[in-house]
């Protein structure tokens, strides 16, 4: 589990035979998990600049692989231990779908950014709620039939790959487990009330 607080920004190395070198401080041991762009990995070798993990061609599939080449930077996060502070929210490391940035648009002390997705996973995205952005633990504030808004704070834009992110990049996304959990739940307990909270939703 990860909480969508960027401890780091790491840097693609090398991408061949389904591994990834990526450059960093990080000391992981052979084992741990990390967030890469908040897809969650294994890393399979420590070298003295970084470590290695191995991309299933599952999470290949799924994944704008352009994002994990050679020259890339990428959000790093080392998973959670009990005891640690949850400032973001419980993230998984698992993605749901790529979104595309459609704006950033700064304002007076925020930016907004709107990005457009796929639209079986809009059910999962609520106002206020939370989402994560290629590992990073963001607030919505409005959601429409295939797009959402989200607003950005200054310290977060730039201390994030944010600050170089352009209109049409492609960006991992992962809803809400919470959000999900309780749609399926309700989805696969059959009463008059449920269904009609689905047909609502």
């Amino acid at each position: 589990m990860f909480n969508g607080l960027i401890r780091e920004i790491g840097l693609i190395t090398n991408f061949s035979n389904n591994t990834l070198k990526i450059k960093s401080n990080l000391k992981p041991q052979i084992g741990d998990s990390i967030a890469v762009n908040g897809v969650c990995l294994t890393v399979t070798k420590v070298l003295n600049d970084g470590f290695e993990v191995e991309l299933s061609p599952e999470t290949q599939k799924i994944i704008p692989i352009e994002n994990y080449q050679p020259g890339k930077k990428v959000h790093l996060e080392e998973a959670l231990r009990f005891g640690d502070k949850i400032d973001g929210h419980l993230i998984q490391g698992h993605v749901d779908a790529i979104g595309e940035i459609l704006e950033i648009k700064k304002n007076k002390n925020s930016y907004d950014v709107i990005i457009k997705t796929d639209p079986r996973i809009i059910k999962y995205i609520a106002p206020k709620g939370s989402i994560s952005i290629d590992g990073v633990s963001l607030t919505i504030n409005e959601v429409w039939s295939d797009r959402f808004r989200l607003t950005i704070i200054p310290h977060t834009f730039e201390n994030t790959l944010f600050k170089e992110y352009k209109v049409l990049r492609k960006v991992n996304i992962e809803t809400d487990m919470f959000s999900r959990y309780i749609y399926h739940m309700l989805k696969n307990s059959h009463n008059d009330i449920n269904d009609k909270i689905l047909a609502w939703w």
